[in-house]
């Protein structure tokens, strides 16, 4: 079935072109957790546990995943604060499901990030408990995106943070209150504001935060034409960002149309060696500023199925830690996601 993103930052998912790309796994017995994929059931676009098996049977061992909020499945009545835990109610539901173990080997949504308003300061502690007693000891964090542009185009219309949220005096309030319920911060936003992350966690230093999509490098519209100038721009920002012990890095999400490597536009879907090619020099920074110890693959599945396939993806990934030690693969493609998600081995 062809599937629509809501808004023009979703490529939209055409299975009849992604069928054109097929690649026998590679390492195929390679253990893998997926640390950040999405449900949903959006008007023309339903991705739910069907689809993403679909996906898991290709090849890879993938032997767990986590669920990313995505605004799915909100409480439509109770207070507006908490209806976002309606999202972690389904995740762990489906959870339930792939736990008996008639879904297939993997573990699907092992762990759960949900979403809480951070900007209610202190009083988010309340929508955050609600989240922990929901997630049936699932649950490991939130996210609240921060994802902002001076371009409206750039700016996903779902989502509209303030330019400066992360520096604002109520949302560190309410950051103040995951490290004491030993939960974890997913970090969204575009590669200019990484120092804004960067400040965060040195204002907050014993919380684990995850930055999201390497940072998101940004390839559209005042950034077309100008990839050697991200880069280095980002590359900057990141070696700051990972003198903070307490940060990691996901390494994917680079699908998304704001990136701007236009994969979406081929004739035929791009192969893994293609993937290679255009990711390397991103990926090899990160791992090489952050350790292997510090970072995670991560298919952002199915935002970037409009672009790649699942298994041509995990491909990729594998050629691009070719080079690295047994020790450090295991960190990239599980030991790292199982240690900050804290999932059962």
């Amino acid at each position: 079935m062809s599937s629509a993103g809501t808004h023009a930052h979703y490529v939209p998912v055409r299975e009849e072109w992604l069928a054109r790309r097929s690649e026998e796994a590679i390492e195929p017995a390679l253990p893998i957790i997926d640390p950040h994929h999405h449900l949903w059931d959006r008007p023309g676009w339903r991705y739910l546990l069907p689809e993403l098996l679909a996906d898991l049977d290709q090849g890879h061992n993938v032997v767990a995943t986590v669920f990313v909020q995505c605004r799915a499945m909100h409480r439509a009545e109770g207070p507006e604060e908490f209806r976002p835990v309606g999202e972690t109610e389904f995740a762990n539901g489906i959870a339930a499901m792939s736990a008996s173990g008639g879904y297939g080997p993997a573990r699907v949504c092992a762990g759960i990030v949900g979403h809480a308003d951070l900007m209610l300061g202190a009083r988010v502690r309340a929508v955050l408990e609600a989240h922990i007693r929901a997630g049936g000891g699932r649950f490991r964090g939130i996210r609240h995106i921060a994802a902002w542009d001076p371009d409206p185009v750039v700016m996903n219309p779902a989502y509209q943070p303030p330019r400066d949220m992360l520096a604002r005096r109520e949302f560190r309030e309410g950051f103040a209150a995951l490290a004491p319920l030993g939960l974890s911060f997913d970090a969204w936003l575009y590669h200019p504001q990484i120092p804004e992350l960067t400040a965060l966690a040195r204002a907050f230093p014993e919380t684990p935060i995850v930055l999201d999509h390497l940072g998101g490098p940004l390839g559209i519209r005042g950034y077309a034409g100008r990839r050697e100038e991200v880069f280095a721009a980002w590359k900057a920002a990141m070696a700051e960002l990972a003198t903070c012990p307490k940060v990691h890095v996901k390494l994917g999400g680079l699908g998304m149309r704001i990136n701007g490597f236009g994969f979406e536009a081929a004739a035929d879907p791009p192969s893994s060696d293609a993937l290679v090619a255009a990711w390397k020099p991103w990926i090899e920074t990160a791992i090489g500023l952050f350790g292997a110890e510090r970072c995670m693959f991560e298919s952002n599945f199915p935002v970037d199925k409009g672009s790649y396939g699942y298994g041509v993806f995990w491909n990729a990934c594998k050629k691009l830690a070719a080079g690295a030690s047994a020790g450090e693969k295991a960190a990239l493609f599980h030991g790292t996601a199982a240690r900050v998600y804290r999932l059962e081995p």
